[in-house]
């Protein structure tokens, strides 16, 4: 999964846990709904003024639209997605310093 598909998911969430449409959302965020489309298909990832646009009109903060998705500044510098089984990533628990292996 990469950090757009990742995105997506968290928006699809929490837009339909308000019981938004994707057409009520973009309203409310000041953006129109193909762009929401696309977000939610992670075909985009948004810009921080979305990012902020859309956390205020889900009433979330914008942390929880970026869940799963962590910056390992290591040498590879890449994100880590939560939950993907092909890399070792950060902690979990702990949201601690990323796992490598040798």
């Amino acid at each position: 999964m990469n950090v757009a598909t990742r995105f997506g998911k968290n928006l699809t969430h929490h837009r339909k846990r308000a019981g938004l449409s994707q057409e009520q959302l973009a309203r409310r965020a000041s953006l129109h709904r193909t762009q929401i489309s696309l977000l939610e298909r992670g075909r985009r990832v948004p810009r921080i003024d979305t990012l902020a646009k859309l956390a205020g009109a889900l009433a979330v903060f914008p942390a929880e639209l970026l869940d799963g998705i962590e910056w390992a500044p290591a040498s590879s510098g890449r994100f880590w997605i939560a939950g993907d089984d092909a890399d070792s990533g950060p902690a979990q628990a702990g949201r601690g310093s990323p796992t490598r292996s040798a």
